[in-house]
């Protein structure tokens, strides 16, 4: 509800003076992580896809682009939040292909992610997280809290203000507070990514007698391996890989 960061670890090993943050400074690609933010929140937001839209995930062209599904596991006919549960990714390329990829990116910018290619990032591999550049784990959990917050993007901080020795404030955060979908858009939003945690690729993140939200992401050759999710209380975005 308030954007603040409540905790950050940026790598693991001895801290340097020049180390790399990867939590606030790495951009990595994202995996189906992305999913929910490229596809399912625009789509439900205007209502051309909902979490009982019917796909058929079979092994489809889009032109040169040949996406495959994790596997090459393909399940027929399945509801979009089957589809999410276990991160096919056929149903998601062609609900990015319904929804337009303009949509898709203006919300994305919407949430804070500032890391797009305006040029190179506008087709259809988008819906799956193939990036020109990535997106850092900072941006990924200020993007998935708009979810959680019932869509209401707020920027993450790290302190409210900074104050001398006389008290003079010298320094105050800037966070912008900005609707980014109904609220209804985003109640059903969290109900589709708490089955991946039910029954899904998730399952590891169940907390007993608590409502968890949460989608996996990983990249080819498991080079990059993402966990993003909210309870009630916190979002949480995790990256690690190689």
């Amino acid at each position: 509800k308030t954007g603040n960061v409540l905790a950050t670890v940026g790598g693991l090993g001895e801290k340097t003076a020049f180390g790399l943050n990867r939590a606030t400074q790495s951009v990595r690609q994202t995996g189906s992580a992305m999913k929910p933010l490229a596809v399912l929140a625009p789509g439900i937001d205007s209502g051309i896809i909902t979490a009982a839209t019917v796909f058929d995930d079979v092994p489809t062209s889009f032109g040169s682009y040949k996406p495959k599904n994790s596997g090459r596991v393909y399940k027929g006919l399945l509801t979009t939040r089957y589809a999410i549960e276990s991160s096919q990714n056929i149903p998601m390329v062609k609900g990015l292909q319904m929804i337009g990829i303009e949509r898709s990116i203006n919300f994305l910018k919407s949430v804070g992610i500032t890391t797009l290619d305006d040029e190179k990032d506008t087709k259809l591999p988008l819906a799956l997280g193939g990036l020109t550049h990535g997106i850092s784990p900072l941006e990924m959990a200020g993007a998935y809290a708009a979810i959680a917050n019932d869509g209401v993007y707020i920027t993450p901080t790290y302190y409210t203000k900074v104050e001398d020795s006389d008290g003079n404030v010298i320094l105050k955060a800037k966070q912008e507070t900005r609707t980014v979908m109904s609220s209804a858009a985003a109640y059903v939003v969290k109900e589709v990514l708490t089955q991946p945690v039910k029954a899904g690729t998730a399952t590891n993140c169940k907390i007993s007698n608590m409502s968890v939200a949460a989608k996996t992401g990983t990249t080819d050759e498991g080079n990059d391996r993402w966990l993003c999710g909210f309870t009630p209380y916190y979002t949480a975005a995790a990256w690690f890989g190689y």
